[in-house]
């Protein structure tokens, strides 16, 4: 039986920011419509948070029963390492599914936006079968597809949304930037499993694009991610701001350029989760700063 310690680190808390950034970023777009509410925004990070931790915990069971864990270099595994049967992983993925759903539910009541319900819907469907079922559009190099669509345009987006009731050209940036830092996110770990995960079949777009490619397409993203808020500076020039952020981006760019062992790309997770939550933060400052002047 799996310790506490050990379910806690199953739960990739590394990647939380990755959750975390799009609904800063989308309730400061918020703000910048004059439509911030904090309870609705508190339960779009709450909808975040476990829909990010179910996908953690269901993509460890469905690549844990298949085998692709079984030579895995990172964090723990629970069904990859035989910390935690199978079905105690698959039952902790729906308990925060179901949680999601709840909140979910509470936040589509209080803003009156009935049709959410169905991309909430959509957002744990596509959870499950990132990984699961019998044929994982994951494992066909679609997982970025995914993260891009769900942690990146209808999370900013959604949560803009369900505040102001409408959108705006700084929430449409939010979510492109967001998306694109959590996409590199999942490339980093991808091209450290380049390895193990063609040996398993497992063709994410780390293993379609190459080595060489995937690399440089981390850094491509982060580029981009940055520099979104060029197109929106005439109208909203604080928002430059977000550009103190380039230093910040080097080490983790260099690392993937350079690195030779797969295990030196694990802190690079880190990092780019931390790169996602400081564009939000920043990104805050510059609405606040727009609104000041």
């Amino acid at each position: 039986m799996a310790t506490t310690a050990q379910w806690v680190e199953g739960a990739r808390l590394r990647t939380l920011p990755m959750a975390m950034a799009p609904v800063i970023a989308g309730s400061a777009a918020a703000a910048g419509l004059g439509a911030f509410h904090p309870v609705r925004a508190l339960l779009a990070l709450v909808v975040a948070l476990l829909l990010q931790v179910g996908v953690n915990y269901a993509n460890d069971y469905s690549d844990g029963i298949r085998g692709t864990d079984d030579a895995r270099v990172g964090p723990l595994r629970l069904v990859g390492s035989g910390a935690a049967s199978p079905a105690a992983v698959k039952r902790a993925a729906f308990a925060c599914f179901g949680a999601a759903m709840v909140a979910g539910l509470l936040l589509v009541v209080l803003s009156g936006t009935w049709w959410v319900l169905l991309v909430g819907a959509a957002s744990v469907v596509a959870a499950w079968y990132y990984t699961g079922g019998s044929r994982p559009y994951g494992y066909h190099g679609l997982g970025e597809v995914f993260v891009f669509v769900f942690f990146g345009l209808v999370a900013a987006l959604g949560t803009t949304y369900t505040q102001a009731l409408t959108i705006s050209g700084p929430a449409v940036v939010a979510a492109v930037a967001t998306g694109l830092i959590a996409t590199a996110l999942l490339m980093a770990n991808n091209i450290r499993d380049i390895p193990t995960d063609r040996e398993v079949g497992k063709r994410t777009l780390a293993v379609r694009l190459g080595d060489r490619a995937a690399r440089t397409t981390y850094v491509g993203m982060l580029a981009v991610a940055l520099l979104l808020v060029l197109t929106v500076a005439p109208a909203h020039p604080w928002l430059l701001i977000v550009l103190l952020l380039a230093p910040v981006c080097v080490p983790a760019c260099r690392r993937v350029l350079t690195a030779t062992e797969r295990a030196e790309l694990i802190p690079v997770l880190k990092q780019t989760g931390i790169i996602n939550l400081a564009w939000s933060v920043l990104f805050t400052v510059g609405i606040l700063l727009d609104l000041a002047v």
